[in-house]
């Protein structure tokens, strides 16, 4: 399942259009009555993406509320106007899980069994991602420092929905912040899922989240994916964290449609830049595509673009500074598996931080995590298998859904121990500057060899160290 295309509009500088009460165009410096014209009260309605700021860029853009099957008829006609800069149809997103079929129950059918009277087990020792470097991120050493266990930090999830009620997300979890949570249970076990790698609660049941002290939060995509997340930016602080957990296909003339990152888009492009420029770390992902981002179909701009749009997954091209993340295999033997067991990818190899064969890659991927065999809440594949959701555990987790986590996590690590010895935090830049830098290095896998880059994983005391910070 998909979320809804988006008639996204940016409107040119001179014109300052803005909505009106009935849903139509108006604007301060131009006649755009021919314009107005196009919107039928109860049909289309023209409504700004960010209402509430006033912002040289981002008070120009617009969603189009249309019928499905009128957008491209509505984007076409708009496009071509005088004081419309840009008029595009953004694909419908999705969730950047690789294999559903791996982690996924019949939710419409749970099993009837009920729940044990004992509690939870403790599934620490199935967190491989927690261990010293170079096998995780190094977690369990970082909770022995000052902040090591994230403690100041805030991180916000940006995706579709979660179960805020789940026996394992209750202590450091504030729950839903901004819009709706979907009424979707795959997407909620989804985001209940990510949750679980960095903020699942360190109380001997279940799994032990990264930063299992930072302030976890959630924020729904409604409206507009680029809303949501400049929503979210503007509840963080400098050093704070903003993960997006979101991919969509490409809509050009290539004649290729990869998973791709949503920053390829202008307007959540703009918005995941006015967020770095206020401190916040952004961290996305590279999404399941098995692309290459430096290919030049990316270069090939979408109709409906502005003119002067280029591509920034081309390096050396407009950066957002956001974190873009890639999807690398776990150690071979986790939970006594050497390769996908099952799905669209049975049979591939686990070669510890070599690439999954689905993660985008690219020069423009700044770092790993991991993509298979993830431990955490949700979905309920562990056993006992049960009718308890607020219970339900699983170990396959995965795509560039599981890897963002990870390395969300490792940072949230950092930046809680740097704040704890007084120190400034890690800045986007310079976050994104380290994990590039240190780490353990990518590793080649049939087939799959470095020069697809996704980049080294996360390695917290190796940053520390690079920081002045003895671990």
């Amino acid at each position: 399942m998909a979320h809804r295309p988006d008639l996204i509009v940016i409107g040119s500088p001179t014109a300052r259009l803005r909505p009106t009460d009935a849903g139509g165009i108006a604007a301060e410096y131009a006649d755009v009555s021919d314009l107005d014209s196009l919107f039928q009260p109860e049909e289309h309605r023209f409504e700004a993406l960010h209402p509430e700021i006033d912002h040289e860029t981002l008070s120009r853009h617009f969603r189009v509320v249309a019928p499905e099957d009128r957008l491209e008829e509505l984007a076409e006609r708009l496009a071509g106007h005088r004081d419309i800069r840009a008029a595009y149809v953004k694909p419908a997103g999705s969730p950047p899980i690789a294999d559903a079929k791996l982690v996924l129950l019949d939710l419409d059918h749970p099993d009837v069994a009920e729940p044990p009277s004992d509690p939870t087990p403790d599934y620490l020792s199935r967190q491989g991602y927690l261990e010293d470097a170079p096998i995780g991120v190094g977690a369990l050493s970082a909770w022995n420092l000052a902040g090591g266990r994230g403690q100041g930090v805030n991180i916000i999830d940006c995706e579709f929905g979660w179960n805020f009620a789940h026996e394992d997300l209750q202590q450091n979890t504030t729950g839903l912040i901004h819009g709706t949570n979907i009424d979707n249970d795959e997407w909620v076990q989804h985001g209940t899922a990510v949750l679980g790698i960095f903020g699942g609660d360190p109380n001997q049941i279940g799994v032990t989240g990264i930063c299992p002290e930072a302030t976890v939060s959630g924020a729904a995509f409604g409206k507009s994916s680029a809303r949501t997340i400049r929503w979210a930016a503007d509840q963080l602080q400098p050093g704070d964290i903003l993960l997006i957990e979101l991919e969509r296909t490409l809509n050009n003339d290539s004649g290729q449609s990869p998973f791709s990152p949503v920053e390829w888009w202008p307007d959540d492009f703009e918005v995941i830049r006015y967020a770095v420029g206020k401190g916040v770390i952004v961290v996305e992902a590279a999404a399941n595509g098995n692309a290459n981002l430096d290919d030049a179909i990316y270069d090939q701009a979408q109709q409906g673009f502005p003119d002067d749009w280029k591509n920034p997954l081309r390096a050396g091209g407009p950066d957002s500074g956001a974190i873009l993340v890639g999807a690398g295999c776990p150690p071979s033997g986790t939970h006594g598996r050497t390769e996908v067991p099952s799905g669209d990818h049975a049979g591939e190899l686990y070669v510890d931080r070599a690439r999954c064969g689905f993660s985008n890659y690219g020069s423009r991927v700044d770092a790993q995590g991991w993509g298979w065999e993830v431990t955490t809440t949700g979905y309920g594949g562990l056993k006992p298998r049960h009718k308890d959701r607020d219970r339900w555990y699983m170990d396959r987790f995965n795509g560039t859904s599981s890897a963002l986590p990870v390395v969300v996590g490792a940072l949230a690590c950092v930046q809680g121990v740097l704040r704890a010895k007084g120190l400034s935090p890690l800045t986007p830049a310079g976050a994104r500057d380290v994990l590039r830098r240190t780490g353990s290095p990518q590793q080649a896998a049939p087939n799959r060899p470095t020069t697809q880059r996704i980049g080294n994983r996360p390695d917290i005391r190796a940053i520390l160290r690079d920081a002045g910070v003895p671990t």
